[in-house]
């Protein structure tokens, strides 16, 4: 089994993304089971399956170097959401896809944009991806105003997981400069 020391991935000004663990279990199960935070989503999760979300991002930790990660508020030392790197097959391509979800509590605070963009920084200056995507569904408009802050475009309309999602994508800005 994945012995996960909680890495720490990133920092941002208010915010330390780390890899999750399985101690992290009471948040996230509060989290995912909170009908509102869930709304885009296809349910809500109850505690077993809010475990096994955690084991797919210990997964994803080994097998891609990098998942959904548990966002803490570097002052309060609280978890407050999570945000990462997540592999999607999209139109039978692997795409790294920004995913970020931030608990009731501390929604309307710019938490969402900030670990977005740390997420998106992270993805093209550390792991060197040319483009990241995310996939968010047509009526949440919250979502589509993260992806916008990060200067994220929407490029097409696919299925995905049986519901319509737009694919918001941004590629990497290479310097020309000539020294």
């Amino acid at each position: 089994m994945y012995d996960c020391i909680m890495k720490t991935i990133l920092q941002t000004k208010r915010l330390r993304l780390r890899e999750l663990s399985f101690e992290d279990l009471d948040f996230v199960a509060e989290m995912l089971g909170d009908p509102s935070v869930m709304e885009f989503y296809p349910k809500q999760y109850d505690r077993k399956e809010s475990r096994e979300w955690i084991g797919r991002q210990l997964h994803r930790y080994q097998e891609d170097g990098h998942g959904l990660w548990l966002a803490e508020d570097r002052i309060l030392e609280a978890p407050i959401g999570q945000a990462g790197l997540v592999m999607q097959l999209v139109n039978s391509q692997k795409e790294p896809e920004i995913g970020f979800l931030v608990h009731r509590p501390y929604w309307r605070l710019g938490y969402a944009t900030e670990a977005a963009l740390g997420v998106r920084d992270y993805a093209f200056d550390t792991l060197g991806y040319a483009k990241v995507i995310s996939l968010i569904r047509p009526e949440n408009l919250p979502a589509q105003g993260v992806a916008k802050s990060l200067s994220m475009e929407p490029q097409k309309e696919i299925e995905f997981n049986g519901y319509k999602h737009q694919v918001f994508v941004v590629r990497k800005v290479f310097s020309n400069s000539f020294n």
